[in-house]
């Protein structure tokens, strides 16, 4: 198992499938994009396949979630997904995407294996959502999220990024349109993951504030069931005469960070294993496949990093740096 020096066993892992996007939100990357990976140095399919089979069959893997950059952009996403639905025991498999394309490809990926879905939606105003994704996509997104959902890739999830003097005035009018249709809203704290430099604490918009907006017009009370390893504090939201009830979660990385009860891996989308997603350092797992390592030196490494994984990401803490690698790099 991946047990870490502090008693956390990591049963989840965050697959990057690869470092390219087709949007270029302002709290991820540059308005003129990254310089992307060569595709020599990103794993291919057999690759992926292999180290997720690894990662269930050995180290006690139980939930994978596929990432980027945007997913959707990798051409052998379905086989990736049908080869990880075959394995035994059989891991619950999730992807977090943008949307874009999801429309055209999610009966494949639900034919596949693909168990549900989170959709990143910032803003429901065209404007708003161009002005934070730059680029003009937002009605492309929402038929991604109709198609997810009418598929059964439930229950969809729709994460949401606030960010202060943009789209505050989301915050209603995106829970208003999750709960009339059933949808499970996040909203995340934005993290020190974008664009080297730009972030500001002080200019966050904090879990606090968000579910201030929210109780200003919904009745909220903490979920019954225990948090767990989940990342979202989750709200039940009552019902009313004017709107159906359901669950909002609020991801507060930064105020309230759940690094104690952590129980995740990551892979990033060139082989390199990375306990958080703030780490410093990252173990090279690409070398091993294409050297001819067994699937025991695999073990023996990812193992061996696993144990190092730091206490907390340290984002409150002196001297803490941002990665070298954006989100989109590392694969959220």
């Amino acid at each position: 198992m991946l047990m870490d020096g502090y008693g956390r066993t990591a049963r989840d892992l965050r697959v990057s499938l690869t470092d390219r996007c087709n949007l270029r939100c302002t709290y991820c990357m540059p308005a003129e994009g990254l310089v992307w990976q060569p595709v020599e140095e990103t794993l291919t399919d057999d690759e992926m396949a292999r180290v997720i089979r690894i990662a269930v069959e050995r180290l006690g893997i139980t939930k994978i979630r596929f990432t980027g950059g945007e997913p959707l952009l990798r051409g052998g996403l379905e086989g990736i997904v049908a080869a990880a639905a075959a394995l035994t025991p059989r891991p619950e498999l999730a992807l977090t995407t943008n949307g874009l394309g999801l429309d055209k490809r999610v009966e494949a990926l639900a034919a596949a294996g693909l168990d549900r879905v989170n959709v990143s939606l910032d803003s429901l105003d065209p404007q708003r959502y161009a002005q934070l994704a730059r680029r003009d996509r937002l009605a492309d997104v929402l038929t991604g999220i109709e198609a997810a959902d009418r598929v059964g890739l439930r229950p969809v999830k729709v994460n949401s990024v606030i960010m202060r003097g943009i789209n505050e005035i989301d915050i209603v009018p995106l829970a208003r349109f999750c709960l009339e249709r059933g949808y499970e809203l996040r909203f995340i704290e934005q993290m020190p993951l974008g664009p080297k430099g730009e972030w500001d604490r002080d200019g966050m918009v904090t879990a606090v504030e968000i579910l201030g907006a929210l109780r200003e017009r919904f009745k909220l009370s903490p979920a019954e069931e225990a948090r767990g390893a989940a990342p979202a504090q989750l709200w039940d939201v009552a019902a009313d005469d004017a709107q159906p009830g359901g669950r909002i979660g609020v991801i507060a990385s930064v105020t309230h960070p759940f690094c104690g009860d952590c129980d995740r891996t990551r892979i990033t989308a060139d082989g390199q294993v990375r306990t958080c997603l703030f780490s410093r350092t990252e173990t090279d797992i690409r070398s091993i496949l294409r050297g001819g390592g067994t699937d025991d030196d695999v073990v023996a490494a990812w193992t061996g990093a696993h144990r190092g994984k730091p206490r907390a990401h340290g984002i409150d803490e002196d001297g803490f740096v941002q990665p070298e690698r954006t989100m989109s790099a590392i694969g959220g």
